[in-house]
């Protein structure tokens, strides 16, 4: 499966689950609020950490949502980008329970300052293999979107 299509099904997946939602109302504060049963994602936490309108989702504002948590600003940049770039933004989902993706944009900061050059994708992407993806300990203290690795 490419990177893409990955992406895309991890897109319907947060739909999917964003389609679960239940209308609740407090009466005694009176509120609305949504509850969710979902399946793959911890639908609460993003929508809370992203500000999203619940009320108005799609499946299209699903793949910019998704789009937003590898750190792109919609959808058709995160398509767009090279396979490398592709691959890491693949590797960092898959890996999020490791490092989180402020912490992995420091850890390049740093690493970049160290080495007095910025790194192209592909090496970005083969730092991100040699140091999380190939070594366990990691862990991200964050958590992860994920319900399930």
């Amino acid at each position: 499966m490419s990177p893409v299509e990955y992406f895309k099904l991890q897109a319907k997946k947060l739909f999917k689950d964003y389609k679960t939602k239940s209308k609740k109302v407090d009466q005694d504060l009176g509120i609305t609020y949504y509850f969710y049963s979902p399946t793959y994602y911890d639908i609460d936490r993003i929508f809370g950490e992203y500000d999203w309108d619940e009320k108005n989702f799609s499946l299209m504002k699903a793949q910019h949502l998704f789009a937003h948590m590898l750190g792109y600003r919609k959808w058709g940049e995160l398509i767009n980008s090279s396979d490398a770039e592709l691959e890491l933004a693949k590797l960092l989902w898959e890996n999020q329970h490791k490092i989180g993706l402020e912490d992995w944009s420091m850890y390049l900061i740093r690493a970049e300052a160290r080495n007095n050059k910025r790194f192209e994708a592909r090496e970005r992407l083969e730092i991100f293999r040699q140091v999380f993806v190939e070594v366990d300990g990691h862990r991200n203290p964050f958590g992860d979107y994920r319900l399930k690795i």
